[in-house]
């Protein structure tokens, strides 16, 4: 009985570490593909030096390529006192300000460990037609980790250098 229990133990922890270890060994294109959360953002934009206070995203990555972002720098938005058509100036810029959005194409270069949003529009005009790089890694299957290449001075960091990164978790 004692054998019996030990075999079938076994057997199914061989059967969980096989999956576990194929699923970990898949082409980070499809790793990536589907809905991420925002779950938290760790260090300074080199960039554009965001502020972060419980911000809340959404990143998806679609399997023809397509991806888009959306994150609230700010978690607790406050809307305007008027009614959604009547910000003020200063609610305008407030909002503009603690909200970052686009969308576009991505490329994925598995040798150097990165992934390039080409972006295509969003709400910074500037970024219309730029790329956005990002390191990225996977802490498991459902974590996923995009670190900032970027110095802020048009060059590139060190990988260990690098501060700025944002936190995702896979929506099931």
């Amino acid at each position: 009985m004692i054998a019996m229990q030990l075999f079938t133990s076994s057997l199914l922890l061989l059967c969980l570490t096989s999956r576990l270890m194929a699923q970990s060994h898949e082409a980070p294109s499809k790793r990536l593909i589907g809905a991420w959360r925002l779950i938290s953002a760790e260090g300074k934009s080199p960039v554009f030096h965001f502020v972060f206070d419980h911000p809340r995203g959404l990143i998806i990555y679609d399997a023809s390529g397509r991806m888009s972002v959306q994150i609230a720098n700010i978690g607790d938005r406050k809307p305007f006192v008027n009614g959604p058509a009547a910000g003020t100036t200063g609610e305008k810029a407030a909002a503009f300000d603690g909200y970052n959005a686009y969308y576009g194409t991505y490329t994925i270069d598995t040798k150097n460990g990165t992934i390039t949003h080409h972006i295509e529009d969003g709400t910074n005009p500037a970024l219309r037609g730029g790329d956005n790089v990002r390191w990225f890694e996977f802490q498991d299957d459902d974590h996923l980790v995009l670190i900032a290449v970027e110095d802020g001075k048009g060059g590139v960091l060190a990988r260990k250098d690098a501060s700025y990164k944002i936190f995702w978790e896979r929506i099931k």
